[in-house]
């Protein structure tokens, strides 16, 4: 089998893949980069997803790369806006031509004795196998399984005579116009689609097994519109509402962890001047703290207009069985339906599945820590991009693009071919990188897949922009867990220390 030798290897073209291939070409100019994409577009999430009303949860001045300024007032924006803005900013930057498309890496394992990755790789329009040698490998997959979202089996659902389906994999016939909809879930995903599909269906019913804290967001940001109306330049415009978001967010969580009972308080009576007089607060009202689970976000209280006008409802309850008409809740009240939409979640997987060895030894991810958020422990060579859970995602993923071209233009000037990270037990807790601070589900999930939490620096994962920007962006390269090789050179130490 021919062999295609690399450089730099990026699994992933969406945001956090575009981000990575793009700063290691800044400060690596002269690097062979190759990205591998197993769909047939950029854009990855954005791509992937075509449910109705399809959108950002977070601020699109941070949710944007650094980089690349998002120019649109909108706060949030919808998928196919977002799927452009990635392709564009790959186009411009050089990375488009890079990305060799319909291609899922199965298998990578690194040999310390030649310092480079060997990675299988699967034509999936073709069925043929491909192989790829790497000096460097970026995992930039996200952390849910493309191919299988979280749906649980429900009583009954083989009496329905209607149609189920989730969003993760959305018909492009699905024709919703006056039909009795309801959408099983209260995440983000839900919470989109009710809005997004009262106005054409005949009622939409949002069935949730409990509440979830919602904030609505004007649709247009008043400092953008502002410096617009000035004719700041867009890079300038970008700098100052990123800064201002950044700011916002992390004041934001930090309050709510700090003082529950008064973030509860405020986020309630938000609710209520949206909602209107007549609004049942028990349907926004989570039995958790605020942050306990992440906090869903509507554009200009979507949702609470809808709710308003008759043309959906929520229903705070359990499902008994499902019927050949819709669901009968433990209530004993039944939702009638024509279309059942399973918003209910993610399968958490690293790596799009690939298996990944060390001298032909099998990595258990799950048995190791991450070190300053980007590298595991004991694998060489590879960074893992992981964004924020209580930040916008992109965020992190600039962070650790910046810290990989970083690492790599480090080692290129010393002369070093592997660069791993060397934990001992105690860095290592019991949770996981996902575990600790957040309770939704598919956070619950991701325990038995991500990376353990470690118990202190440069291990402990803190979920702090300030924190991790002066870690990746600012501090030293060269520091004492992180150890430098030449390829081939005798072992004197484990991969993993004692």
């Amino acid at each position: 089998m021919e062999q295609t030798r690399v450089d730099v290897l990026v699994i992933g073209a969406g945001i956090s893949g575009i981000s990575a291939a793009r700063h290691v070409l800044r400060d690596n100019p002269g690097a062979s980069l190759v990205v591998l994409e197993r769909r047939a577009r950029v854009g990855g999430t954005w791509d992937l997803f075509r449910y109705p009303g399809i959108r950002s949860d977070s601020d699109m001045p941070t949710f944007g790369f650094g980089f690349r300024p998002w120019r649109d007032k909108r706060i949030l924006a919808d998928g196919a806006r977002i799927r452009q803005y990635v392709e564009d900013a790959a186009d411009d930057s050089g990375v488009l031509e890079r990305v060799r498309f319909g291609r899922r890496a199965v298998s990578a394992d690194f040999s310390h004795d030649s310092g480079r990755w060997t990675v299988e790789v699967e034509d999936e329009n073709t069925g043929e196998r491909e192989s790829y040698s790497a000096g460097y490998l970026v995992g930039a997959t996200g952390y849910y399984d493309y191919d299988h979202p979280y749906r649980p089996e429900f009583p009954g659902e083989a009496d329905f005579r209607g149609t189920l389906v989730h969003p993760q994999h959305w018909p492009e016939d699905l024709d919703h116009t006056g039909k009795r909809v309801v959408v099983i879930g209260s995440g983000a995903t839900a919470i989109t689609l009710l809005p997004a599909m009262a106005d054409a269906a005949a009622h939409v019913t949002m069935l949730q097994r409990s509440p979830t804290y919602v904030l609505a967001l004007p649709e247009v940001d008043p400092l953008t519109s502002v410096l617009q109306k000035l004719r700041a330049p867009a890079r300038l415009t970008h700098k100052v509402v990123r800064a201002r978001n950044i700011a916002l967010q992390r004041g934001s969580y930090a309050f709510c962890r700090t003082y529950p009972r008064l973030a509860r308080k405020v986020l309630l009576g938000l609710v209520r001047a949206q909602a209107g007089k007549g609004v049942d607060m028990r349907h926004f009202s989570p039995e958790y703290k605020p942050w306990d689970q992440r906090l869903c976000v509507v554009p200009g209280g979507d949702l609470f207009k809808v709710l308003r006008s008759g043309k959906a409802s929520i229903a705070t309850d359990r499902i008994d069985t499902f019927t050949a008409d819709g669901i009968r809740l433990r209530s004993g009240k039944e939702l009638k339906a024509d279309i059942v939409v399973t918003a209910t979640g993610l399968t958490v997987r690293l790596m799009g599945g690939m298996a990944l060895t060390v001298d032909g030894e099998p990595v258990d991810v799950k048995d190791r820590v991450l070190y300053k958020a980007v590298l595991l422990e004991g694998v060489p060579n590879m960074s893992l991009v992981i964004g924020y859970t209580n930040a916008s995602w992109t965020l992190k993923a600039d962070l650790a693009a910046d810290y990989t071209a970083r690492l790599l233009a480090h080692m290129r000037r010393h002369g070093h071919d592997i660069a791993t990270p060397v934990a001992c037990d105690g860095d290592r807790s019991a949770f996981s990188v996902m575990g600790e601070a957040l309770t939704s589900g598919y956070i619950a999930r991701a325990d038995e897949v991500m990376p353990r939490q470690g118990t202190r620096d440069p291990w402990r994962l803190w979920n702090n922009y300030y924190r991790d920007r002066a870690l990746l962006r600012n501090s030293p390269i060269d520091d004492s867990p992180l150890r430098f090789e030449k390829a081939g050179a005798p072992r004197t130490a484990p991969a993993r220390a004692a």
